[in-house]
């Protein structure tokens, strides 16, 4: 079993989007998972939207319960888990790191968004497993915004950033609204496209194959 933390000390800056796409992504091939750690409970709602469709998504309310969590969707047969963290939430956010094979977090390429990154780059740079910066709901055909984000965030933070990013597109917010994902929602669309590209880089990231086994 893989996990992925989703970690941003920033409300707002797209966790649960990051979240049920990589998730929803991965149930088209394997018994995927999201724990929602977040009072808020966007994901269960999502879920909830989806009317008991995959992936399930399951609550934790406190750092203590997610090794057990984890353990127990381990023996349960999922083969993906990604945990969806809250905002200024340390303790959840450093377990979750904790357990994780791979930290993913989003960010928006803004200024505001990117001088509230320094706070989760000293809580992820503590962990074991690597950490990459997605880019959320940037503006498309910006070149010059997403490489002076990358420059800061590299140079001033020292976190790496992924070469994927979701940007702002309306299939993104009409998906999820939907309880659905861009790629059922618009398939062949470039929100779709997007989605994919960032499944299947984050899937090398975890040494597994994007497509596998029927389930």
């Amino acid at each position: 079993m893989r996990t992925i933390a989703i970690i941003s000390q920033k409300g707002g800056a797209g966790k649960t989007t990051l979240a049920v796409h990589l998730a929803g992504a991965a149930a088209r091939h394997w018994v995927s998972l999201i724990i929602d750690t977040d009072p808020q409970a966007t994901a269960s709602r999502w879920s909830q939207w989806r009317a008991g469709k995959d992936p399930e998504v399951i609550d934790c309310g406190a750092p203590s319960l997610l090794a057990d969590k984890l353990a127990k969707a381990n023996a349960l047969g999922a083969e993906l888990v990604v945990i969806d963290t809250p905002p200024h939430a340390d303790a959840m956010a450093r377990q979750a790191a904790k357990l994780a094979d791979l930290i993913l977090v989003p960010c928006r390429p803004r200024a505001f968004d990117l001088a509230a990154i320094e706070a989760t780059a000293e809580l992820v740079g503590a962990a074991p497993s690597p950490a990459f910066v997605v880019f959320m709901a940037g503006p498309p055909r910006a070149p010059l915004i997403y490489r002076e984000a990358r420059e800061l965030i590299s140079g001033q933070f020292g976190l790496a950033v992924a070469p994927v990013s979701l940007q702002e597109r309306a299939a993104f917010h009409h998906s999820t609204a939907a309880g659905e994902t861009a790629q059922n929602f618009a398939a062949g669309g470039k929100a779709a496209a997007e989605a994919d590209a960032l499944w299947t880089w984050t899937c090398e990231q975890l040494h597994m194959p994007a497509s596998s086994h029927a389930k």
